[in-house]
């Protein structure tokens, strides 16, 4: 009996679905299991740091297979579309797989370009733009959405999301004041605790989290892995990496499907040398691109043999993406270029790029080191005006900046 996974597997490779695989990963990243009833977004691991707000719905078997059949009978029925599209959508992030925004893509094509549509079609099109890097039209589409239906939790929470995506801090405030208004104090402060690592307040919003992880009544309604994932965040950016690993390690035992954990888990143990660590971590039966660069560099770390080999299957699905003429930037990619050493020139022009689209922590990151690499330390100067507006600092970064610094003072550009 075919699987969900099979069937939406063999959905995309489907000639009709291929114009449409143009991406990603994470994302991140962002990064899964299903959700509880307050849906919330969440930051991916791959490339883009938003995840599925989308809420609790199960995809095992029938289920799955009811939607993709409703929709093939009814490809013109907007309903059966969205649901589709919504379907496969969370498949995508499950697996660590975004190229399935395509096959989400083509179910709302019919309705690509109106807008009076159905607020859950808005949506579900907002985030697929979103997705492909087209995050002004995103935010339009779930602006709509937010319209016809401001009582729906996961409309205000990607908003939230996409405004912290582009450093609007102060739109990302008056999105946790909504969420307050129409969902109450704790759901808001949840968000809160997001923007206050993201705004220097890492410290606060460790409070946060402990008096929401406090609240049994509210924790029966919420997704543990999302809230375990935040704080994990909370402690990593304050510079608590052993805490940060703990929480994070006990959550993947819980949820050892969770692309989420399971890469932010290897990040930061590849960050802090325990490639041994990490190389369990990745050491499972299908990676995506992201997990599969994290154990590429903790078997350099480790000096394996089997280096040679991982680089040697990157390369192949870096040619592979590009024989499909993706023009989107994977921060694997970028990871690959600089990270691991391949190319940090072209990981420098190519996180230039990417910093036109997104302002995350760890795209600030990556520019800086390649600039640093390739001795082109102005090229990083807009981190330093980023890092000043948003306040955002972890020891990683606050060290990068420090060095970016002082390379700016002789304000050359290596020939």
């Amino acid at each position: 009996m075919e699987t969900a996974i099979q069937t939406v597997k063999r959905t995309i490779l489907n000639p009709a679905h291929r114009t449409f695989l143009a991406f990603t990963l994470v994302l991140q990243s962002f990064y899964i299991s299903t959700i509880h009833a307050q849906d919330r977004f969440r930051p991916s691991g791959n490339t883009v740091v938003l995840k599925s707000a989308i809420s609790n719905q199960p995809l095992g078997g029938e289920s799955f297979k009811v939607i993709d059949a409703a929709w093939r009978a009814q490809p013109q029925n907007i309903q059966a579309a969205t649901a589709y599209a919504r379907s496969v959508f969370i498949l995508g992030l499950n697996e660590g797989d975004l190229r399935w925004y395509g096959s989400a893509k083509a179910a709302l094509l019919p309705w690509w370009q109106d807008t009076k549509i159905p607020a859950d079609t808005l949506f579900m099109r907002g985030l697929v733009k979103q997705g492909f890097h087209d995050f002004e039209a995103g935010l339009k589409d779930i602006d709509l959405a937010i319209a016809q239906n401001p009582k729906k939790a996961e409309f205000w929470s990607w908003r939230f999301a996409l405004n912290l995506l582009q450093s609007d801090m102060k739109g990302a405030e008056k999105d946790c004041q909504q969420i307050e208004i129409h969902f109450g104090i704790l759901e808001a402060l949840l968000h809160r605790a997001v923007l206050q690592y993201r705004t220097g307040q890492s410290e606060l919003a460790i409070r946060s989290l402990k008096e929401i992880l406090q609240n049994s009544a509210f924790i029966k309604q919420t997704d543990l892995e999302w809230l375990n994932f935040q704080l994990g965040e909370a402690y990593r950016v304050a510079g608590q990496y052993a805490l940060a690993i703990s929480v994070w390690k006990k959550q993947l035992s819980l949820t050892p499907q969770s692309h989420l954990i399971r890469l932010s888990l290897a990040e930061l143990l590849n960050q802090q040398g325990l490639f041994a660590d990490a190389q369990k971590v990745t050491r499972i039966d299908t990676p995506s691109d992201a997990l599969l660069v994290q154990a590429l560099l903790a078997d350099r770390g480790l000096k394996n043999r089997n280096e040679v080999k991982l680089a040697k299957l990157i390369e192949a699905r870096l040619a592979t993406q590009a024989l499909r003429n993706e023009s989107l930037i994977e921060r694997p990619k970028l990871i690959y270029l600089i990270d691991y050493g391949k190319d940090p020139m072209a990981g420098l022009k190519l996180s230039i790029d990417n910093w036109q689209l997104q302002q995350e922590p760890r795209d600030a990151v990556l520019l800086v080191k390649a600039a640093l690499l390739t001795h082109q330390a102005p090229l990083a100067e807009p981190v330093l005006a980023w890092a000043e507006k948003t306040k955002y600092t972890d020891p990683q970064l606050a060290a990068l900046l420090l060095q970016l610094k002082y390379k700016l003072k002789g304000r050359g550009v290596a020939p």
